[in-house]
């Protein structure tokens, strides 16, 4: 009952006034084209966005085209996904060599401490060798060669 009261134009009304629209169009000046353009700009890009120009018989021409697109698209976001998980795999690869790295210092600490003469005189006094308290002795040749007797 909404559209009870509502008139639809028949198709002679509507011819009728598309000749009067046509009429009184002014010619357009340069600038006007340029807007008429922009116009046929947003009808395209409304047809891309609303999918009507799959509908077209012109459209089977770009369906190549299309699905070369789609196949690039794809592969944008497989190589952003693929350098995402290289730059996860080397910053777990630098943190591991951080964590070596420490490590290695903490190592060569404790084998520099363990190798000092005091630790190394603990160590084997288990073992039941002592550390000698005569300071050693310098032992002097003289500067023949051995072998070879002096006359």
């Amino acid at each position: 009952m909404a559209n009870k009261f509502r008139e639809i134009p028949k198709q002679e009304e509507i011819e009728e006034l598309e000749e009067l629209v046509k009429l009184e169009e002014p010619k357009l000046s340069p600038k006007a084209s340029k807007q008429v353009k922009k116009g046929v700009l947003a009808k395209g890009l409304s047809k891309v966005f609303g999918g009507s120009f799959l509908s077209d018989d012109r459209a089977i021409q770009h369906i190549p085209f299309i699905l070369f697109l789609g196949m690039i698209a794809i592969l944008y976001i497989a190589n952003g996904y693929y350098a995402d998980d290289k730059i996860r795999e080397v910053n777990k690869v630098s943190n591991q060599i951080k964590e070596l790295h420490t490590e290695y210092i903490s190592s060569k600490s404790d084998l520099m401490f363990v190798s000092k003469q005091s630790e190394v005189a603990k160590a084997v006094a288990a073992l039941g060798l002592k550390e000698p308290v005569v300071a050693p002795m310098k032992i002097e040749m003289d500067s023949v060669k051995p072998g070879v007797r002096k006359k």
